[in-house]
């Protein structure tokens, strides 16, 4: 088995485009559009995606422009090779920041957080080396 993307709803396809291209650095893969059944794909990632990587999938559906996140979903994660810094482009890209870098409770991994448009969590997790 291999793992192969990440379905997340969104309620405005291109502002959420943007923050995982603009924000996250991600690349646009590819798109799907299905009028007939009103839902629209967009499947972004890292070096070319699938099958080297796992990918996001962003799905709207038309005319739904939120979503009620639960309490179930937690986040997905990423790693970078300084949080801080990640951080920082984050912001500066007007990315949210939610937790700033530094040390996991209990541990000695730095993370931090950031949200997308839509609410959902994103962990950064800091990992030498990571491109």
């Amino acid at each position: 088995m291999r793992f192969l993307h990440t379905m997340l709803r969104v309620g405005n396809l291109q502002r959420s485009i943007d923050f995982y291209t603009q924000v996250l650095g991600m690349t646009l893969l590819r798109t799907s559009d299905n009028p007939e059944y009103k839902y629209t794909l967009a499947f972004l990632g890292y070096e070319g995606g699938n099958p080297g990587q796992a990918e996001i999938e962003l799905t709207y559906n038309y005319g739904v422009d939120h979503y009620d996140l639960g309490t179930a979903y937690g986040h997905i994660a990423l790693a970078v090779p300084d949080a801080k810094a990640a951080c920082d482009r984050i912001r500066a890209t007007g990315g949210n920041v939610t937790r700033d870098a530094g040390p996991v409770k209990g541990g000695s991994t730095v993370i931090a957080f950031v949200t997308d448009p839509d609410g959902y969590k994103i962990e950064l997790i800091e990992r030498p080396g990571a491109v």
